[in-house]
């Protein structure tokens, strides 16, 4: 007894830990061969001096080479998703939403989320914060501006996941200016008219101003959803030139008079047109007003967005939008979107990950006609107090809940067939995601310094490691 206390004192002087180390490494796994769905596993042991199995597998990890800062992993929080949740009773509602945005042990910790300026095409009709019921009229002086419909729905809800998590960041984009500022007069397509553009930013400062006066800050504003993509309800087609236009001339003065400290990011669409956010940064009176460029991958590969990087390596990269069409396929899904989204956009510099759409319902309801999304399905499915976890849910998970905002991204080693990113903490701990692509089990390695974990994965399957 004597003897026991005295190692305990000696331990407190040198301020060092005398517990045993024998199982440190925590391990989140997601199996669909198995049917295990984003399940703890039993800790890893640290390979204390002994040689691991012979392996070729080796994911080395090197923190002393840095990449980007983590703001976040998440959805978009639509008018249906609000909807759907505001349909619950109040306490099964709260249970879902400290699920989704808490930190505690069973919560996913969702940190980013994206909203739409007005509707999108997940709304039940399209709407603008200025809709006139002459379709001649104008409201240069926006007189008319109001939140409008979003304050029955998607406001309340936002309220409520801020008393959750006050700093959740928030991320807006348009689908389309009123339908007055465009040349088609619809809320479908159209470019917006050149007269319009000084008006158009008042808007967006306005609506800036009108979530702040609600007690809700925007980070982040894109300047058009999918700016190539006119066929979507409510939709616009800005070309790029328009776009460097609007922001210099236009929205960048318009926040610097206002004095609004919104980050203004470019683009929001494709892979496959990089040269759409390069041509926008070339500009050089747009250039000092973005903050970044915003990234989708239903076309083009997810290394375009380091060829972005790599011309103008002082502006950021946001993957900001993925779908998963109904039914949705765990065993697919999850191997396409971790590789593409959670590994694949933040090796090539993407500061947030964010899949398409937080809720859904069972019939997939509501959406806007002429092109509205009838297949998108939420990362939970919401009928009535049940609710169902879909693939999106698994594939932010095994991100959202450890890889907190203020991260860093640290390199690791390419490994065929095991995909992975780690990053470093705030708290220091290691974050490290791996998947397994191929068609076979495979045994691999983890080595930092002198720490050395060993694991094995099925085909498929994705897991989490977290240790210090």
């Amino acid at each position: 007894m004597f003897k026991h206390s005295l190692i305990l004192l000696v331990c407190a002087f040198l301020a060092i830990s005398c517990s045993k180390p024998a199982k440190e490494v925590e391990f989140w796994l997601t199996d669909p061969s198995q049917e295990i769905k984003f399940q703890l596993q039993d800790s890893l042991a640290f390979l204390s001096g002994e040689n691991p199995q012979a392996t070729s597998n080796n994911i080395l990890l090197q923190p002393e080479t840095t990449y980007q800062e983590m703001d976040g992993f998440g959805f978009t929080l639509s008018q249906g998703s609000a909807i759907h949740l505001l349909g619950m009773s109040e306490p099964a509602r709260k249970d879902l939403l400290e699920e989704l945005f808490g930190n505690d042990a069973k919560e996913i910790g969702i940190s980013y989320l994206r909203l739409a300026v007005a509707a999108s095409d997940l709304n039940e009709r399209p709407f603008s914060y200025d809709d006139l019921e002459d379709s001649m009229a104008v409201d240069l002086e926006l007189e008319k501006f109001d939140l409008g419909p979003d304050r029955n729905d998607v406001i309340p809800i936002l309220k409520e996941i801020l008393s959750i998590n006050p700093a959740i960041k928030l991320m807006a984009s348009p689908w389309s200016p009123p339908s007055w500022m465009k040349d088609n007069k619809d809320t479908r397509g159209g470019s917006l008219l050149a007269e319009y553009e000084a008006v158009y930013a008042q808007y967006l400062v306005k609506y800036i101003q009108a979530m702040e006066s609600e007690g809700i800050t925007i980070d982040a504003l894109t300047i058009q959803n999918e700016p190539l993509h006119p066929g979507n309800n409510p939709s616009l087609l800005m070309l790029p030139e328009q776009q460097a236009r609007f922001i210099g001339l236009h929205l960048g003065p318009a926040f610097r008079e206002a004095e609004v400290k919104t980050k203004i990011l470019i683009y929001d669409h494709n892979a496959d047109r990089p040269d759409y956010p390069i041509t926008v940064l070339q500009d050089s009176l747009a250039n000092p007003f973005i903050d970044g460029s915003a990234f989708h991958l239903y076309g083009g590969e997810i290394e375009a967005l380091s060829e972005v990087h790599q011309a103008f390596p002082d502006k950021h990269i946001y993957f900001t939008e993925q779908w998963i069409g109904a039914p949705g396929n765990l065993a697919g899904d999850l191997t396409w979107h971790i590789k593409n989204l959670i590994i694949g956009a933040t090796r090539n510099w993407a500061k947030t990950v964010l899949e398409w759409n937080l809720t859904s319902n069972p019939s997939l309801t509501p959406y806007t006609d002429r092109g509205g999304c009838d297949r998108c399905l939420g990362a939970v499915t919401i009928d009535g107090d049940s609710v169902s976890r879909n693939p999106a849910y698994y594939v932010i998970a095994h991100a959202s809940k450890f890889v907190i905002p203020g991260s860093i991204r640290i390199d690791s080693n390419e490994v065929e067939g095991l995909p992975n990113v780690a990053f470093q903490r705030p708290d220091g701990n290691l974050v490290l995601i791996v998947l397994n692509e191929g068609n076979e089990p495979k045994t691999f390695s983890t080595k930092l310094g002198e720490k050395t974990f060993q694991t094995s994965l099925n085909p498929g399957a994705v897991g989490t490691f977290v240790w210090r």
